[in-house]
């Protein structure tokens, strides 16, 4: 038992021992299973009719809830996606059964049907219908021990719903009590607060229900209030639990990884095959409007019987004025005879035609 209590030395050897245990409780679970089975099998008809009914009625009640709860959180994931962030939003759970109590009335500890071959971890957060209920404490193959919240060694970090105070919630022993510590006497805080998860410890995720305020003490000679509090989930009657496998990441891992993430989204986004306008052909003046049309590009009437056919058509789109005054300037040097030109050349330089004419009447 010394050696138990302070080292580590047989945590292997209970491990192995609770797969012997396993059967044990597996027998003594037997009678009560048989129980359960007999009277699933011989119920009354009325009875059943009248669970459906109210099943029914409860699961409109829920659905309803359910369609506000889903526009709440699509508008918490908008506001998220705002911030940079994506903290989990959903989170993974699976479902376990209770096998076993420890018998100690001082210690709040269950056992339950999933160990770690069914991917448990240490400080796993455990839940049931209503609320958190503790976290595993102690790993075995195929079993795992849960340390439940009103445990004296346990506490809690947790927030008021109403107003966002936070405190934290410890066990006293009792199984309908939970206890507020170092509360000040001035804090905003009554009777029928809900008290939630704050997520502040890393280890319970957020704004799960803990607790509600049952009864708030204050004492004008003491510096901090006495605040007790009943746990919402059903510690002493729940037989079936949740195992909530949360995100392991610290905030500053989630929101690296966010960074990454859109950075990521930005770049395939952008389109890294797109041409820029200034190599394609025919767009450079849009892609340059500070720069001016280099005025070098207009053929003169001199070259223009050495020219092609295509850039004499182009003069008088861009600059029609110059054309005229560029023929009516005197040339002080004798007509040279210009070479014999194609007839379709000809036909394309109506600007040069007026030029030959002048020279022919002086």
């Amino acid at each position: 038992m010394v050696v138990d209590a302070r080292f580590t030395l047989l945590k292997p050897v209970r491990s192995q021992m609770s797969l012997v245990l396993m059967q044990s409780y597996w027998i003594a679970d037997l009678p009560e299973r048989l129980y359960q089975g007999v009277a699933s099998q011989f119920g009354s008809r009325t009875e059943l009719a009248a669970e459906n009914e109210k099943l029914k009625t409860e699961n409109l009640l829920l659905q309803g809830r359910l369609q506000k709860l889903a526009a709440l959180t699509e508008q918490n994931v908008r506001l998220r996606e705002l911030l940079n962030s994506s903290a989990l939003v959903n989170e993974k759970v699976e479902v376990a059964e209770l096998i076993g109590m420890d018998p100690n009335p001082f210690t709040h500890r269950i056992i339950i049907n999933k160990g770690e071959r069914d991917g448990v971890v240490l400080g796993q957060p455990v839940l049931d219908a209503r609320g958190l209920m503790g976290q595993v404490v102690e790993l075995m193959p195929y079993t795992s021990r849960v340390l439940l919240l009103t445990d004296t060694t346990h506490s809690i970090p947790v927030q008021v719903n109403r107003n966002g105070l936070r405190a934290i919630a410890s066990g006293t022993g009792n199984p309908e009590r939970l206890e507020l510590r170092h509360v000040a006497d001035t804090a905003d805080i009554k009777e029928g607060d809900l008290l939630v998860s704050s997520g502040l410890g890393q280890r319970f995720p957020a704004g799960y229900p803990v607790a509600t305020v049952k009864e708030v003490i204050h004492d004008s000679g003491q510096p901090f209030a006495i605040v007790r509090a009943v746990p919402t989930a059903a510690l002493n009657r729940s037989r079936y639990l949740l195992l909530v496998f949360s995100d392991g990441r610290s905030p500053e891992e989630r929101a690296a990884d966010a960074a990454q993430q859109q950075e990521s989204l930005d770049r395939q986004a952008a389109d890294p095959s797109a041409v820029p306008s200034a190599t394609v052909p025919g767009v450079a003046p849009a892609a340059t409007p500070n720069k001016p049309v280099v005025p070098a590009t207009v053929p003169k009437p001199a070259a223009t019987g050495h020219g092609t056919s295509s850039a004499p058509t182009a003069a008088p789109a861009t600059t029609p004025a110059a054309t005229p005054a560029t023929a009516a300037k005197p040339s002080s040097k004798p007509p040279a005879k210009p070479p014999a030109k194609p007839a379709a050349t000809r036909q394309a330089t109506p600007a040069a035609a007026p030029a030959a004419t002048h020279e022919r009447e002086e």
